[in-house]
Formats: C-alpha cells, sequence, structure tokens
C-alpha cells in the first residue's frame, strides 16, 4: 500500500480543526515551566518580516484598553492556498518528495516548504507543531528515545494532520523522571530510519584531491614540463647515438642517453615526494577541520537533557535554545520566552526576528487571527540574541537552510599573510635566478656558436651539446626557484595545529597562529580563564543584617551557618527565597560523564547547588512546574541583572530580580525583615544599613569573591499601569520602567579560585614581553583582588572602572593605556573600545571573550579567543581560536607554538637562500669557466640539491617544538622584516664560506691532489668534480643544524634529540648522498671515490660548523653597519644598469604582454571550448572570462539600485564561519 505522503493532502485536511490550543500535563523540560493554555501570550508580531516571505494584506486591529482585544480576521501569504498547493514540489526537487520506505508521514521536501520560503501556509498544511510531533514521530516533552533503532509503525499523512484536532492523550508516553538516569549510550543502529529518510547533521566535505591529482599538480609546473621535454630531447639524441650512428670498434659505447634517463627519474622523484607531502598535509587538515566543527548542543532525549554531538541532531530532536546559542538545524518553536534571533547571516534581515511558539501560532491560524508576521520558524545558522526556549527539528545537514548555504558556498582555503609574504619572496628570488639562469644561456649559446666553424662533430653530438647548455639553464632555475618557501610555512602551520590542539587550543584560522607568536599584549576574562569556573556559595547575608556563611573562608566569627540559618527561615520567606534561586535561572539539570548534574552558568549551578543542599529544592522541573511564568528578563551585559515575573497563588505578580550586587543595592529601597514570620516583613533600608551593605559587598569583594544580590517586588496587576509595554507585545513591560522600589531579599558572595599555574603563565608571557591586562564585569576591589593574586596588578598599575573608561578623549585613552592593567565593570562595548584604541597605538592584541556580546571585540582583536566550555556559539564563530579548557595557561602554548611556527620559516629561509646563493653561483662560474661548457654541479646534481633544499629540510626545520626558552624575548613587531640582520650574517657568511671551498677545489683542486689531467683527465676530472658535488651537499647537510638557531648562542645540538623528525630525514639526506656517491655513476655523472677522497669531502664541509660559531660572534650592529655600507654601493652602481637595461627590454615587455592579452590567451579560451563541445564536456574555470571582467560585472552588480543592501550587524560577519555543521 502507497504511503499517504506519496499524494498530495486533501483540501478538507483542516476543515474541521480545533479552535483551541492543545494542552499537556506535562511542563516541557525546554524551559521547564507548564505551558497551560491559560498561560498570558508572549508572542507577537515580529519586527519585520523575511524579505519576499510574507506581506500581509489585511489589518489587526487592537483595542489596548482594558487588556481587551478585539480582532478583525487577517490573512497572511499563502493564506488562501490549499495544502496541496502549499505543499507542492518544485521542478528541481520532486526526488525529495517521494521518501521509500519511509515510516515518517512526511517527507523531507514537505519539511522544506516550511522554510524555502517561511510559510504558514505549509505549517498550517502539515497540522502545526502537533501534526509535525506526530508525523515525524517524536515528542514534544521528551523528545526522541536513546533506543530507537528503526521503526516499525508507519504514519500516514493524514493521520498527522488529523491528530491536530484532537487534544494529546494524556500520559500517552510518560516522561521519565528528572532524577532517573537515562542511558545516553550509542546504541548498534541508532536512529537508522531517520538518518535513512532525513540524513544526519553533516555537510559531506569537499572533495579532497587524490593522490594522482596532487602528483599531477605537483608536476605541473612550467620549468618541470620544461626540464622534462629539453630530457627527453636528450634522451632520444643520446639513443641515436648509441643506436643510430656507427662507431669504430676501439670506440666506447655512448652513454650520453643516461644523462637523459636521469633527469627523468630525477623530475619523477621530485614530483613523488612532493605528492605524497601534499597528500599528507591535505589529511591534517582535513582531520582538524572535522575537528573544528564539532561542538555539543543541548538536546532533549527519553525526557532528559544531555549533551550531544553538533553531527548527531536528528529530525525530530527537541533541542534547547538559550542567549547566544549559534542555532545548528531548522525547526519550529515549540515554546520559549522573549526569544528573538538575528538572522542576518542566513537571510539578510538585519533586524532581531522575534519568537512566536508553535501552539500559539497553530491557534492564531484556526481562530482566524494570523498574520505573517508570526514567525515560529527557527533557521539555521542565524544566533539567539535573547531568551530561552526549545524547538523541533525539522531539517538538518543538506537539506537545511544553512546547509545549503555552506554547499554553495564551500571554496578553497586562503593564504595566510606569511604565505602570501614568503610566495612574494619566492617569485623575487625566482626571478633573480631565471635572470643568472638566462644570462648564462645567453653566454654560452654565443660560445657554443662562436665554436661551430671549427666544430668536427656529427649533427647529433652538436644538438646534444646544444641541449646540455639548455638543460643546466633550466636546471638552475629549479634550484633557484624556492617552492618550499610557502611549503614549510604550511607544513610548520600543519604541523603546530595539530600539537595545538593536544594542548587545548583549537586553531579556526591558520593566520591566528602565526599572528599569536607576535602578540604584544593579551586583554583577559577572568572567569573561567584565570579563575576555575568552578563556583561555591561561601558567605552571604540575608536582607542587610543577617550574616550567614558555609565555614569555608569566612572572617565573621559571629555569622550563622547556612544550615542553621535557613533552617530558621519562615515557609513564605523559604519559599520567595527557593523562586528566586530555582525560577530565575537558567540552568537545568542533566548529565556529563554519566552523573547528574546542573547545566549552565557557573554562578546560577553554585546558586542552584546551594537551594538544593539548604533550602531543600526538588529536582529543578518539579519547582518550576508548580509557577506560571509570565515575563521572563534575560541576562544583560549592560545591567547586569536577569529577572523573571511570576503570577502568585493570591492573583498578584512577583517580579525576582538577581545580578551584579553593587549595582542592585541602588534600586533597593526597603529590606525583608523578621525571616522567622510567616508574612513578608518589609522595612525601608535606612543610611546604616545601606552603608554596612555596602561594607559587606566590598568585604566580599577584597576576598575575590563574586557577589551576587537577589531582589524582589509584588505588583498587583501585570503589566503595571505606569509601565511602558513593548509596541509589539503588549502583555510585556518594559524591564526599565519596573526595576525599581525593589526589596533586598539576600546577597551572596560566591568563591571562585585561582586557577593552578595562571600566576606562572602570567609571569611567562610578561617575561616575553606580551602585557597582560584583565577586563572584567566585576567590581573594582573584586578584580583588584585577583588581579593582584594572579601578578597582573603591579605597585604601578592602573585599574580602571568601564563606565569611566568609555568617557575619556581617544587622547586620553591612548595616555593612559601603557600603564592599564584592569579594566572592571566593564562591558563588551568597553572591551572593543579597548582593543580598537590598543591597535591604533600598533600593538598586536589577543582578546578573550564568551559572551555574545564579545563579539565584536573577539572579531576586532589580532587573534579572538573563545572559550571552549563557557563560551557562546556567536563568541565561537568570532574567535580565531578556541581554548578548549577556558585556560589561560593555553594561551601561553599559543604564544609559543606561535612563535615556533615564525621561526621554523625563519630557519627554513636562512637555510635556502644560502643554498640557493651557493648553487647557481658555483654552477654559473664553473660553466663559464669550462672550455666544454659544462657546470661542474649537473642537472640531475642540482635536482638532488632542489629535492634537499625544498622538501627535506623544510619538513626537518619546521618541525622542531618549542620550549619555555622561546619565551626569553620580545615579540617581533608586525613590520619586522622577514630576514633579519642577523640572519643575512649567517646567509652571506656560509654563501662566501661555501663558495670560497667549493671554487677552490673546482680550480685548485687537481694542483692540490697532484691530479694529472693532462696524462689522464677524463677520469681525474670527473673525480675532482665528484669531491666538489660531494663537498657543496656535505656543507648544506651541516650548515642545516647551524639552521636550528636564530640567534647568537652557540649550541645548535639543543633538543635535536626530541625531534625524530629532523633526525630521520638528514639519516635519508645521508643516506641517500652516500648511496648516489657509490652506485650514481654516469647518471649522476660523477665516479666513485675512495676513502681519502671522502675525508676530504667531509673535512672541507665540516669547518662551516666552527664557521657558523666565528659568525655569531660578530656584533648584530657591525653586520648591519657592513651590510648598509655594500648596499648603497650596489645600489649607486646597479641602478643606473637595470636603468638602461629596463629601459631596452620595456618595449619587448610590453609586446609580449599584449601577445598574451589578444592573442595568446582568446586562442587558448577558444581551442578549450571547442575541445569540450566537440567531446560534451562541462566548462571549466579556464572557459570563464577573466578576473577582470569578472571584477566590473560584479561591480555593476553591486551597484545596482535593484540590488538589496544588507549592512553587517554589530560588526559581525554576515557569513557565519562553518563551525555549525562539517565543511572543510
Amino acid at each position: 500500500m502507497p504511503q499517504a505522503h506519496h499524494s498530495d493532502p486533501a483540501p478538507s485536511d483542516l476543515e474541521d480543526c480545533p479552535t483551541t490550543p492543545t494542552t499537556t500535563d506535562h511542563p516541557p523540560l525546554s524551559l521547564q515551566v507548564p505551558s497551560s493554555p491559560s498561560a498570558p501570550s508572549l508572542s507577537g508580531d515580529t519586527l519585520r518580516s523575511r524579505a519576499n516571505s510574507f506581506n500581509s494584506t489585511a489589518e489587526t486591529a487592537r483595542s489596548r484598553a482594558g487588556s481587551d482585544v478585539q480582532t478583525i480576521r487577517s490573512r497572511f501569504d499563502g493564506d488562501d492556498l490549499s495544502p496541496a498547493e502549499a505543499l507542492a514540489p518544485d521542478k528541481t526537487n520532486e526526488e525529495d518528495f517521494e521518501p521509500k520506505d519511509s515510516p515518517f508521514a512526511f517527507s523531507q521536501g514537505q519539511l522544506n516548504k516550511l522554510l524555502n520560503p517561511k510559510s504558514l501556509a505549509a505549517y498550517r498544511a502539515l497540522g502545526g507543531i502537533r501534526g509535525l510531533e506526530q508525523g515525524l514521530q517524536t515528542d514534544l516533552v521528551a523528545g526522541l528515545s536513546v533506543d530507537e533503532t528503526t521503526i516499525s509503525e508507519n504514519v500516514t499523512f493524514e493521520t498527522a494532520t488529523q491528530s491536530a484536532k484532537a487534544k494529546k492523550i494524556q500520559d500517552s508516553q510518560p516522561i521519565l523522571e528528572q532524577g532517573k538516569v537515562v542511558t545516553d549510550h550509542k546504541v548498534d543502529g541508532q536512529y537508522h530510519d531517520r538518518r535513512r529518510i532525513f540524513k544526519d547533521n553533516r555537510l559531506p566535505t569537499k572533495q579532497s584531491l587524490s593522490i594522482w591529482r596532487l602528483f599531477w599538480n605537483a608536476y605541473n609546473d612550467r620549468i618541470l614540463i620544461i626540464l622534462t621535454a629539453a630530457a627527453i630531447i636528450s634522451l632520444a639524441l643520446g639513443v641515436y647515438e648509441a643506436v643510430g650512428q656507427q662507431r669504430s670498434p676501439q670506440e666506447p659505447q655512448s652513454l650520453d642517453w643516461v644523462e637523459g634517463l636521469a633527469i627523468e627519474v630525477a623530475v619523477v622523484i621530485v614530483v613523488l615526494v612532493t605528492g605524497v607531502n601534499d597528500y599528507r598535509r591535505e589529511k591534517q587538515f582535513v582531520a582538524l577541520n572535522a575537528k573544528k566543527d564539532d561542538r555539543q548542543v543541548k538536546a532533549i532525549r527519553s525526557g532528559k537533557s544531555i549533551m550531544i554531538s553538533v553531527f548527531d541532531i536528528m529530525v525530530g530532536d527537541v533541542l534547547h535554545l538559550e542567549s547566544g546559542d549559534s542555532i545548528p538545524a531548522d525547526g519550529i518553536l515549540i515554546s520559549g520566552h522573549g526569544i528573538r534571533c538575528d538572522e542576518s547571516s542566513a537571510t539578510g534581515e538585519s533586524d532581531a526576528m522575534k519568537k512566536t511558539g508553535g501552539e500559539e501560532v497553530w491557534t492564531r491560524i484556526q481562530n482566524g487571527t494570523a498574520t505573517s508576521k508570526l514567525d515560529p520558524f527557527i533557521i539555521s545558522g542565524s544566533k539567539v540574541l535573547e531568551g530561552v526556549g526549545t524547538y523541533l527539528v525539522t531539517s538538518v545537514g543538506v537539506n537545511s537552510s544553512f546547509g545549503k548555504i555552506m554547499m554553495s558556498l564551500q571554496t578553497e582555503n586562503e593564504g595566510t599573510p606569511l604565505q602570501v609574504k614568503l610566495a612574494n619572496m619566492a617569485n623575487w628570488i625566482g626571478y633573480l635566478g631565471t635572470t643568472a639562469a638566462g644570462l648564462l644561456f645567453f653566454i654560452l649559446l654565443i660560445r657554443f656558436l662562436a665554436g661551430l666553424s671549427g666544430n668536427t662533430d656529427t649533427p647529433a653530438e652538436k644538438g646534444s651539446a646544444f641541449l646540455d647548455i639548455l638543460i643546466v639553464a633550466i636546471t638552475i632555475i629549479v634550484v633557484a626557484v624556492p617552492e618550499g618557501l610557502p611549503v614549510a610555512v604550511t607544513l610548520a602551520l600543519s604541523f603546530a595545529t595539530k600539537r595545538m590542539l593536544k594542548e587545548n587550543n583549537l586553531v579556526r584560522h591558520l593566520r591566528a597562529c602565526e599572528t599569536m607568536g607576535n602578540a604584544t599584549t593579551i586583554c583577559s576574562d577572568k572567569t573561567g580563564t584565570l579563575t576555575q569556573n568552578r563556583m561555591t556559595v561561601v558567605e552571604g547575608t540575608l536582607g542587610t543584617k543577617v550574616k550567614i556563611t558555609s565555614g569555608q573562608s569566612s572572617n565573621e566569627t559571629a555569622a550563622l551557618s547556612f544550615s542553621t540559618a535557613f533552617s530558621g527561615l519562615s515557609p513564605s520567606v523559604r519559599n520567595l527565597l527557593l523562586q528566586s534561586c530555582a525560577i530565575n535561572s537558567t540552568a537545568f539539570e542533566g548529565e556529563e560523564d554519566g552523573k547528574a548534574t546542573f547545566i549552565g552558568s557557573k554562578t546560577e549551578t553554585a546558586i542552584l547547588t546551594l537551594a538544593k543542599e539548604h533550602l531543600g529544592m526538588g529536582p529543578v522541573a518539579e519547582e518550576r512546574a508548580g509557577v506560571e511564568l509570565v515575563q521572563l528578563i534575560p541576562f544583560d551585559s549592560d545591567r547586569k541583572c536577569m529577572g523573571v515575573v511570576i503570577r502568585l497563588s493570591s492573583g498578584h505578580y512577583r517580579l525576582l530580580v538577581k545580578g551584579a550586587a553593587e549595582i542592585l543595592l541602588k534600586r533597593a529601597t526597603s529590606e525583608l525583615v523578621d525571616k522567622s514570620q510567616d508574612t513578608l516583613s518589609e522595612t525601608d533600608i535606612s543610611v546604616a544599613s545601606r552603608s554596612r551593605a555596602s561594607e559587606t559587598i566590598e568585604d566580599f569583594a577584597s576576598q575575590s569573591l563574586r557577589t551576587i544580590a537577589m531582589l524582589y517586588r509584588d505588583f498587583p496587576q501585570w503589566p503595571p499601569t505606569e509601565a511602558r509595554r513593548l509596541e509589539e507585545d503588549a502583555s510585556v513591560a518594559v524591564f526599565e520602567d519596573v526595576f525599581e522600589d525593589m526589596t533586598l531579599l539576600a546577597i551572596f558572595g560566591i568563591q571562585d579560585p585561582l586557577r593552578e599555574g595562571v600566576s606562572k603563565a602570567v609571569k611567562q608571557c610578561q617575561d616575553a614581553g606580551v602585557v597582560v591586562r584583565m577586563v572584567t564585569g566585576d567590581n573594582v576591589i573584586t578584580a583588584n583582588a585577583i588581579a593582584t593574586q594572579c601578578g597582573i596588578k603591579t605597585p604601578e598599575g592602573l585599574v580602571m572602572e568601564g563606565p569611566k573608561f568609555r568617557q575619556l578623549s581617544d587622547e586620553d585613552m591612548d595616555a593612559i593605556l601603557p600603564k592599564l592593567q584592569v579594566l572592571a565593570r566593564s562591558s563588551p562595548d568597553d572591551k572593543r573600545i579597548l582593543v580598537s584604541r590598543l591597535k591604533h597605538l600598533g600593538e598586536t592584541v589577543a582578546v578573550t571573550g564568551d559572551g555574545t556580546n564579545d563579539g565584536p571585540a573577539l572579531k576586532l582583536a589580532d587573534v579572538g579567543f573563545s572559550m571552549g566550555i563557557a563560551g557562546t556559539e556567536v563568541a565561537k564563530e568570532a574567535s580565531a581560536i578556541i581554548l578548549m579548557d577556558d585556560n589561560f595557561s593555553s594561551i601561553v602554548k599559543a604564544i609559543m607554538w606561535g612563535r615556533s611556527v615564525n621561526d621554523a620559516v625563519s630557519k627554513f629561509l636562512q637555510f635556502q637562500i644560502t643554498v640557493n646563493i651557493t648553487a647557481v653561483v658555483l654552477a654559473f662560474v664553473s660553466a663559464v669557466a669550462s672550455p666544454d661548457m659544462h657546470s661542474v654541479l649537473s642537472a640531475v646534481q642540482l635536482l638532488w640539491v632542489n629535492l634537499i633544499m625544498d622538501t627535506f629540510a623544510a619538513l626537518a626545520l619546521a618541525t622542531d617544538a618549542p620550549t619555555e626558552k622561546i619565551l626569553d624575548r620580545p615579540p617581533v613587531p608586525k613590520r619586522a622584516a622577514l630576514i633579519t640582520t642577523n640572519m643575512w650574517k649567517m646567509i652571506i657568511g656560509q654563501a662566501v664560506y661555501q663558495l670560497v671551498v667549493t671554487f677552490t677545489l673546482y680550480f685548485a683542486g687537481a694542483k692540490i691532489l697532484h691530479y694529472d689531467l693532462a696524462a689522464n683527465g677524463g677520469i681525474l676530472k670527473t673525480e675532482l668534480d665528484t669531491i666538489v658535488f660531494n663537498t657543496f651537499v656535505w656543507m648544506q647537510i651541516f650548515n642545516e643544524f647551524n639552521n636550528r638557531r636564530l640567534d647568537n648562542k652557540f649550541n645548535i645540538f639543543e633538543g635535536v634529540h626530541k625531534n625524530m623528525f629532523f633526525i630521520g630525514i638528514n639519516a635519508i639526506m645521508v643516506g641517500g648522498q652516500i648511496m648516489i656517491i657509490f652506485v650514481g655513476g654516469k647518471a649522476f655523472q660523477i665516479k666513485r671515490i675512495g676513502g681519502s677522497q671522502w675525508a676530504i669531502s667531509i673535512l672541507c664541509a665540516l669547518p662551516c660548523l666552527l664557521w657558523a660559531v666565528l659568525l655569531r660572534c660578530i656584533p648584530d650592529q657591525y653586520a648591519a653597519a657592513f651590510f648598509g655600507f655594500v648596499g648603497r654601493i650596489w645600489f649607486a652602481v646597479a641602478m643606473p644598469a637595470l636603468r638602461v637595461l629596463a629601459a631596452v627590454f620595456a618595449p619587448v615587455g610590453k609586446g609580449c604582454k599584449a601577445y598574451s592579452k589578444h592573442v595568446a590567451q582568446p586562442t587558448k579560451r577558444f581551442c578549450k571550448r571547442t575541445t569540450r563541445k566537440i567531446f560534451r564536456k562541462p566548462a571549466q574555470e579556464d572557459d570563464l572570462p577573466s578576473k577582470d571582467e569578472e571584477a566590473a560585472t560584479e561591480l555593476s552588480k553591486t551597484i545596482s539600485p535593484t540590488t538589496p543592501m544588507t549592512p553587517p550587524s554589530a560588526g559581525l560577519p554576515l557569513q557565519p564561519p562553518p563551525i555549525t555543521l562539517t565543511a572543510a
């Protein structure tokens, strides 16, 4: 029998729908308050409907007088559509509407109609929130069952949509009691049918390149291709000479073909090593991206609130929503209070969108009072700005709104700033090498042409001689172009990010790893970063007079213990205090590591623990189930407090507020007295009592305690007549109008001890030249005490409050910033201002943040650190690095690894430029000086040297782990040169030594070694060239040890035994060189040498270690003065010559550019298009217009008046980073 969802629903399905909301006896655990139909509605019109989604054509008239509401029947966009029309498939996704063997009432295509765009018509056609509950076989209260695998019972479309007509059967799906432990282990085949029909919450990772493609990319280099072509021609001529030319019986067999074959083999080896290296690096970054995108979300399963991976979210899940959350999947709001979402990153809508519960929306639809502004839709990728609630997931992964956007935006990773700088440097070095190679080619070509008249060789031999000249010139280009520079930084970043993850630093943006090494200041939060974030209530006062203590840190001998004080409270006072703790809280009971615990803000969990241990609080869900919540005031970092309004059994209303004690004390005009009476007795706060309370707050703060006050006020009606009301919802009062004349209930001091090792970490930062500043919302006394304990505050340091700081002029700020060490009572905007001014002063700023409002500061900073445990998803997305343990000591590790990356690149740069200079100059001079125009270093030998430079050395020098000694130097300024004076000293010094040794052996070696080249020139000349080559390579191997240090200290072997990469790679290079000398033979154009020649090679190369010691003894300032003098002379001589050459070759360059632009490129595109049309292949990037044409097209689109412009909101990016879903 076919499933019902294969056919369109009948238009009559909605005729008998109920006009009253359905109810349940079970409180929704998402809010853990009852969803009673008698509760006043908190929902209303959103600020603005989504663009092009809803356009209401009817008006709604409301009479505010006497709270009576009269509504004219309104219509929403699609109100006149039948269910079949509302759920009609599009031509592009018809397959989504036809699932195979689905036990669910709805297909993925029908669910997608809810948000494509937002559609109340589709919501009505699916039966509202109850229809979705039935059709997706879930429970709005208990969520999915953790033991679900396959689903045996099928639900039809009619059954699901008709379920909205009847009241939900009570206890049809009993909820497990809050205290009962629920199994949250992985069940084999868990949610098999849901995964099969709706998929999971993952995006397919961007297809990584195969190993073969990487091999092709490594080979697809112009220089290697030209070298390959020349080698093939050389091989062909060599084979022709060997088999196609007649020779006398006494003449030996020609082996000229061996060189061409050896070059081809060398090219293959270079390509293989490069490809394998790239493949390994790509796999590391894929693993890192998977870890980066994973996070934990709060879900309800089997009636229990648990934390699950974002990848494990299923359609039908019930998820919690809290302020600061990044929404991981599409869905429908079940219930909530004051929920507003920022959907700018998902829809482009810049206004905060107010959400209405799905039950109320359904009721309004049935009553005929629904308007297009009703919005129960939760869009993935958007942010929760305020409020709490739960929602039902309807689309995940590639089917969600955010997933579709991310699938269309998957792009290549951008290069980091250091990679860009090194690529530019590599280009310049390559230009110089190409110039040298071109000059060598023309010199040798002129000599070759000049000698043709007297040359008696065969045409094949002449052709082979010409090819030898060409191959040597091309090989010099191969050696001179340092393509290993960008590879080196990539390897260093790959190695560093992998190790940083083990040390609790999850790097989201690679550039942050480089930048952190040069950080000059850190603006750190206090709670959870400098402290343990394990909060416990240890002291307090009831009213202003009764002091209470847990006995852990009290200095008051007259204070009552918690048990004594709370046992003497009357039931009414105890109930009031219990309400302030349990109801005015967003924390909830859940499980972590299989143990029941409170989940939420550590401050709130500490207060809930106090209520549970001393006030007799039962399960939080039960405490909240007996209270009718009227209005929720979310925590705001500016006003430093949060509150709720509840309805009392007497019909009155009570406002409960808790927050920063010194701020709330100003709002209190009375206090609760005589706590033993059943009636609540209040009295005005006297001047003495207020002074006593202020002293108590200061005393708690001086003990580094966080001070929290609790206030309340009763009202005869809500909203009060004197209070303003929100325009979009008349049932909600403006908080500022009711937050006055409050009654002080209690003040608590919450202890949060310093993290172990924080003082040492702060001292390490200061020794490294990094200034640590504490930015906290605590009062001045608490902040000063904590900062002094951990070493941030020094006697000459300055402490300032945020409100005073933000009033300063820019000039005054700049004047006090060098001494500012603590910014107390600061808001997120104060933090942003601080970061902005520090950057203006040229500082490299690192910032920590955990709240939603910290996003602008995290984004503005050079490196933003978010908290992996306490941080909101908005903060994590705005940050560059996530501290997985919320520990300040992990920031020190990030500094060490950042400096290690920069050092690794500098080491490799120093090594490679030395080899470049030596190899190019040696090959150039020896080829010019040689009678037969052959370089002492053959093409195959130079390719081996190139392999050592570009791959082996990069691996060896990029894998040194940092030690704490790396913090013993100041940070490098932003605009510092890539090559320092000390590096130039070592580069020039080592190049001079190596050239002196190799030139001595090449030009005077025969005389020194008593070789008679005239008598037996061929063999001895080859032997001498072998000694030069062997000496040259061994100098590079020894010099690699020299480059392990960038300072002027002598111990180059420090920590080398801990780097297995370095030892292993050097063993490969040594083994490879020995093997080449012994078996290289004709391929490398060398001769096997004996022990004495080996001794000469090693003894000539080894002194480069001692030479490096002498170079390090030269003060850097002397070297700088010498280089400056030489540079001035060079520019005075060379610049005129360069200007003449530029003037001569400028017309040639312009002609080449014009030819390339107007002839070569169009011809190339035409040929490719024609070929693809013939073979019917899809167009590729090469067929598209040039970047300039694309840019012009995009510009015309941008300035088009029909294009909607969406301004960025709060400094956050419009396009969210891929943190919610997996995207490579």
